[in-house]
């Protein structure tokens, strides 16, 4: 079996584009969540969310290759291709044919499904957009990355809600690990922002109308953000042939269903995937020193994750240090897991813990140390990040540093 490390990262983010920006901002405990300023907004129950505002599609792409991309596939090219040019991999013939693309997205394309409906129902037309199927596919950033960079080998998207970019991730770890890929280009990309997503997230009664407190008495629900993160995945041997200077090491993988309840967590899904992710690094529970949680601020998911992780870990549970970076980049749905994933990643890499942002008041329920608001110094050697999804879809990376 490979060893596999993480050779290049790309983001975007409610931070704007890039890596930097990202992590400057997760890493000094700066929330991007702010108030919603697109043409979507509308009289909704929440106002805020943490949305990528100066992004110009025209600085990024030609006018004839948006006629094809919706906002989530730009993102997810936009991410990819730094991803690839901070590893330094450049593509051979055999090496096009054999990389894989994993991607993860809940919504993919939709907004131009609802600019269509919007059409044909409410302005009486008779014809959509012509191009409504292959910018709404979800598929469609996975298969733009593919074409941007010729690469010919496996490819495909994962749509398993907020548990998407983790699950693609994992199975590209394990392609590479096994040799099923000689490399990866995997993540996930998302842009919810649209009116029909942003009423529907509003019937839920999920969403906090002020901002996104994980793990705090004062929580209210979680905050919509977008974005892509895109990582490069190969084997340890590959990277060190070509000189590259690797991130971490990607160590293990495990997914779990709860088979109980379609928006209601189960602590025994979280608590199995998360001991899949032990068992398949070797690592034992006390090499943990870090967990970036799955963190949504919701009442319930906040209570249940916590008892799963003392669960999990037992005594040791006191000792890890655990934060919800989407207190900051908001929850961006399919690309939630690649975003923390990243910044996962560069927690080990830098030796600083992001904080849980916007935190008020420990809650009895939530008895974790979970690095209220300013960031911290760690001498980490290796963490988790968990990704559990509606529908009881389970999602957990294990990350080492690599020394």
């Amino acid at each position: 079996m490979n060893r596999v490390v993480v050779t290049g990262t790309g983001v975007v983010s409610a931070f704007g584009r890039g890596t930097d920006a990202f992590w400057q901002g997760v890493s000094s405990g700066t929330s991007a969540i702010r108030p919603l300023t697109g043409a979507y907004v509308a009289p909704i129950r929440f106002n805020n969310g943490a949305e990528f505002a100066d992004y110009v599609p025209e600085e990024h792409f030609e006018a004839k290759d948006l006629n094809f991309m919706e906002r989530f596939a730009q993102f997810a090219v936009i991410a990819a291709r730094e991803a690839i040019a901070s590893s330094g991999i450049e593509f051979s013939p055999e090496l096009r044919e054999s990389a894989a693309v994993i991607t993860g997205s809940c919504l993919g394309g939709r907004p131009i499904e609802e600019a269509g409906y919007w059409e044909l129902f409410h302005n009486g037309k008779n014809r959509v957009h012509p191009f409504t199927i292959p910018l709404s596919m979800a598929n469609a950033g996975a298969s733009h990355i593919c074409m941007e960079f010729g690469l010919e080998g496996p490819s495909y998207t994962i749509s398993t809600a907020c548990a998407s970019s983790t699950h693609a991730i994992g199975q590209a770890f394990w392609m590479v690990r096994s040799g099923g890929a000689s490399m990866a280009i995997a993540g996930g990309s998302e842009a919810p922002f649209f009116l029909g997503n942003l009423k529907a997230w509003e019937a839920m009664r999920v969403i906090s109308k002020d901002t996104c407190r994980p793990f705090s008495l004062e929580r209210s629900g979680l905050v919509l953000g977008e974005g892509a993160a895109m990582l490069v995945l190969e084997t340890l041997d590959s990277a060190l042939a070509r000189g590259a200077n690797p991130l971490a090491e990607i160590v293990g993988f495990g997914m779990s269903a709860d088979a109980s309840h379609i928006t209601q967590p189960a602590a025994t899904g979280a608590i199995r995937a998360m001991r899949g992710a032990l068992r398949d690094s070797g690592l034992a529970p006390e090499q943990i020193g870090y967990i970036n949680a799955h963190g949504t601020a919701t009442e319930t998911n906040d209570r249940i994750e916590t008892a799963a992780i003392r669960e999990t870990f037992g005594p040791h549970a006191d000792k890890l240090a655990v934060s919800s970076t989407k207190s900051m980049h908001g929850h961006a749905l399919g690309a939630a897991g690649a975003l923390e994933a990243v910044a996962s990643i560069l927690s080990l890499r830098c030796g600083i813990l992001p904080p849980t942002a916007n935190y008020l008041t420990a809650d009895p329920n939530c008895d974790l140390d979970v690095i209220p608001n300013q960031p911290r110094k760690t001498h980490a050697e290796a963490c988790l990040s968990n990704s559990f999804a509606f529908g009881g879809l389970n999602a957990v990376l294990a990350f080492k540093t690599y020394v």
